[in-house]
């Protein structure tokens, strides 16, 4: 292939948008060369090499934009150490069907347990899957939509957290909510009710939101939405904290077992 064809194919990719063709057209063309390939396995090694990149730059955009504390993927989650979560249940999850579906997860237990874990890597399914995702937690969302109602922007607000398709709400219950607060997370559960899916998380029963809430008919109200379609996940286990502990030397057997 002669210099003037190289450039002309160079450009064309580039008018395409084909990013990855372009930087691998030479190294491309030479393979096919040496393999002596047919025209149409060149060309499906080319579209193949272009969808895969445009995959992953796609991926790591939406997950910078799901605002994530960490990326931990589910592959990296100790069941054995939580035996009391329901691995083929996870799995399930996994594959996205309860956002197309509508359905809220839930996951309860005390800190430390790999509440946020769950919640971020089936985000991270969720992205993989091809859904936006946003993550934030209880008291930052209050605080957000609290400024915003202050500042007569709360709609504005509310659509922030009702365009993605999966939103994620980390910590509910361990920090109070006043009655501002319990109000505007109400409306925002309302919003999304039967149209976008939710991931929750949270170290207190169903029972005690109504304290979290500081108000049990604002409390049953939230709960009859998210829970009207809905899974739950209760992690009765010792937290990962004091695991790391434990392998430190730092507390005894007994001690966590107490």
């Amino acid at each position: 292939m002669n210099p003037a064809q190289l450039e002309r194919l160079s450009e064309n990719l580039l008018k395409l948008r084909l990013f990855k063709s372009r930087e691998r057209l030479e190294a491309l063309l030479q393979d096919a060369a040496a393999k002596e390939m047919a025209y149409s396995d060149f060309l499906e090694q080319v579209l193949s090499e272009e969808v895969a990149a445009k995959t992953s730059k796609n991926v790591t955009m939406r997950t910078s934009m799901a605002r994530f504390p960490f990326v931990k993927p589910l592959e990296t989650f100790d069941f054995a150490y939580q035996p009391s979560i329901d691995k083929k249940q996870v799995q399930t999850l996994a594959t996205c069907h309860f956002i197309e579906h509508g359905d809220n997860v839930l996951v309860l237990g005390p800190p430390g347990v790999g509440k946020t874990h769950l919640a971020v890597a089936l985000g991270l399914k969720a992205i993989e899957a091809g859904y936006r995702v946003l993550f934030t937690t209880a008291a930052n969302l209050i605080t957000h939509l609290t400024k915003a109602h202050t500042e007569g922007r709360l709609d504005e607000k509310l659509k922030v957290y009702t365009t993605p398709r999966l939103l994620i709400i980390d910590e509910i219950g361990y920090l109070p909510i006043d009655r501002l607060g319990a109000n505007l997370f109400f409306q925002l559960i309302s919003r999304r009710y039967e149209r976008g899916p939710m991931i929750l998380t949270s170290n207190q029963s169903f029972a005690a939101w109504g304290d979290v809430f500081g108000d049990r008919v604002i409390a049953t109200a939230i709960l009859d939405r998210l829970l009207h379609h809905a899974v739950t996940l209760n992690i009765r286990g010792n937290s990962y904290r004091l695991k790391e502990k434990l392998k430190a030397g730092l507390v005894r057997t007994e001690e966590a077992e107490a």
